[in-house]
């Protein structure tokens, strides 16, 4: 089956926001490494535990939110942000400009898959995604197709 969707542009404001919250949903780490510095507080008694771990939790943030902001400004990044339309299969997905001037990527180049209560997100990298709202597809059973296919590859459960 061939699902061919309808023309969408991403946000630059939901690229940034989904992917910073997919790194710090990969990262949750990071947070137990600043409660244990917190926790520092009660071996010293000094507010410059929480001051300091604060301090660097806001500087890893700012980090991952320049990164992904940065993505929109570079000529590299530009192509995820064109008004463009997918061509999906259970082979591959078509990204297409125009009906001339399209990129196929494989199945095997998504890293993971994750579906909202609106949309999909199949990520390649920390950095590029495809963002899929519902709204761009032109049925239901066209959702639920690419719902099949996530499923059957091992993106979702």
């Amino acid at each position: 089956m061939l699902i061919k969707t309808k023309k969408y542009e991403l946000p630059t404001g939901t690229y940034i926001k989904t992917a910073l919250v997919a790194v710090l949903k990969q990262q949750w780490w990071v947070g137990l490494i600043y409660l244990a510095i917190c926790a520092g507080y009660f071996i010293i008694p000094n507010w410059w535990w929480v001051i300091g771990a604060t301090i660097a939790l806001v500087i890893y943030l700012l980090f991952w939110l320049i990164q992904f902001a940065g993505v929109t400004q570079l000529e590299q990044g530009k192509f995820m942000f064109q008004k463009m339309y997918y061509e999906i299969t259970s082979a591959d997905i078509k990204i297409m400009l125009n009906a001339k001037q399209g990129m196929p990527m494989k199945w095997d180049q998504i890293k993971r898959a994750h579906k909202g209560k609106d949309h999909f997100v199949l990520f390649v990298s920390k950095a590029q995604l495809l963002y899929l709202p519902f709204k761009i597809f032109k049925s239901d059973n066209e959702i639920k197709f690419i719902e099949t296919v996530l499923k059957r590859k091992g993106f979702l459960k």
